[in-house]
């Protein structure tokens, strides 16, 4: 379990299905998603499923983020290769609680877990080029942009470019000081 000043993160569990597919099922979550609206419950239990097994191998940590006991959303740190030290973060918050800075404070929960827990060198993530409030959320907690790839998403409405970003340990702890 994870603590911000206003949000709980805790791993996801499989009674979270119904919730995690009323997420995914958002047209508004869905809209810079890549994953897609689920056709059914089924399809996301198979993602859920892989989620919980990716956490039982330590290759990523799936958190239920929590207000006051409410789900609003989903945010996950992906080790990759640890000769590297390196991990990759993505989050889906529902759009009613968009706009009010949980996901930057969950973003910044799960940086801190990254470093100062797993002990990263570097944490990356992506969003659309069309995607501002991800974006924003991005630069807001000290994230670079270092990229632009070309045509990457497969999105609902075409192919999209994706920016690239990454915050290292050292920028990290500059601004901790």
């Amino acid at each position: 379990m994870l603590y911000t000043d206003r949000l709980q993160l805790r791993v996801i569990k499989e009674e979270d299905l119904k919730k995690i597919h009323e997420l995914h099922s958002i047209p508004e979550v869905d809209k810079y998603n890549a994953l897609g609206i689920p056709t059914n419950i089924q399809v996301t239990e198979f993602v859920v499923d892989e989620w919980l097994e990716s956490i039982r191998l330590r290759r990523e940590y799936v958190y239920a983020i929590e207000k006051d006991s409410s789900f609003i959303g989903l945010i996950a740190i992906r080790i990759g290769n640890s000769k590297y030290k390196i991990a990759t973060v993505w989050y889906k918050i529902n759009p009613e609680f968009w706009g009010k800075g949980y996901a930057t404070e969950a973003l910044m929960g799960i940086l801190n877990f990254g470093f100062e827990e797993l002990n990263l060198h570097r944490i990356e993530a992506g969003c659309a080029v069309n995607n501002l409030g991800s974006i924003r959320v991005l630069e807001k907690v000290g994230m670079i942009r270092e990229g632009n790839k070309r045509k990457v998403l497969p999105l609902k409405s075409g192919w999209s470019d994706n920016y690239e970003y990454a915050i290292l340990d050292e920028d990290w702890y500059k601004t901790k000081d």
